[in-house]
């Protein structure tokens, strides 16, 4: 028996092919498209990324994604971003003192992470948000991370007048940045539930069950 239909975009970044796999492992059945009715129409879309902001915020606009992604939202279709995919959706990035606009689904700023090394690249644990769907089963799993830039900071009074989204923590260097958040159908994590074995395989197959 198929699973629901999802789509990946392809927007020119991202694992895709492994993005593509490990989708398809967690049970759906999945179409790599720059198609917007496709994209738009799918049970499911998948917004990978990797690079740049600007770079990919450029991508994204390229295929008209802040469009796909708005339409979606609007008609409750789940949409989850991955790495850079999930940073494109606030509402700005910093890298190297360039500026740049992004997807301003949410507050906030993607800036260079205040660790003593960076990128922050390898295995670490989450602390998800209260009343989490994307971590059910795999609380205290360890997750694969490879970024140098991310959230560090959430501005909460942004959402007063709507649900508050499900907000998760990651540590690191003794800094800290949010690595996901569930916010009604829009799902995002800073890692690469692609890279992560069987806990991102978990993860991937919780938010297949919400399709």
């Amino acid at each position: 028996m198929a699973g629901p239909q999802v789509a990946v975009l392809d927007y020119g970044s991202g694992n895709l092919r492994s993005v593509v796999r490990a989708v398809e492992r967690a049970g759906a059945d999945v179409v790599l498209t720059a198609d917007a009715t496709v994209a738009e129409q799918a049970a499911g879309l998948v917004v990978p990324g990797v690079g740049a902001f600007e770079a990919c915020m450029t991508g994204l606009r390229s295929v008209g994604g802040e469009r796909i992604i708005d339409r979606r939202l609007v008609a409750g279709r789940p949409v989850l971003g991955i790495c850079v995919g999930m940073q494109i959706l606030f509402s700005d990035g910093i890298e190297h003192g360039v500026h740049s606009d992004g997807a301003a689904q949410w507050p906030g700023t993607v800036e260079l992470l205040q660790a003593p090394i960076v990128p922050h690249m390898g295995w670490n644990t989450v602390q998800p948000g209260e009343g989490s769907r994307m971590f059910d089963g795999i609380a205290g799993e360890r997750f694969y991370f490879v970024h140098s830039y991310g959230v560090r900071s959430w501005l909460l009074e942004a959402h007063a007048a709507v649900q508050a989204p499900a907000v998760t923590w990651t540590e690191y260097g003794g800094d800290r940045f949010v690595s996901a958040v569930e916010n009604g159908p829009l799902w995002a994590t800073q890692f690469h539930p692609e890279k992560s074995g069987d806990a991102g395989r978990r993860l991937l197959e919780n938010w297949i069950a919400t399709l």
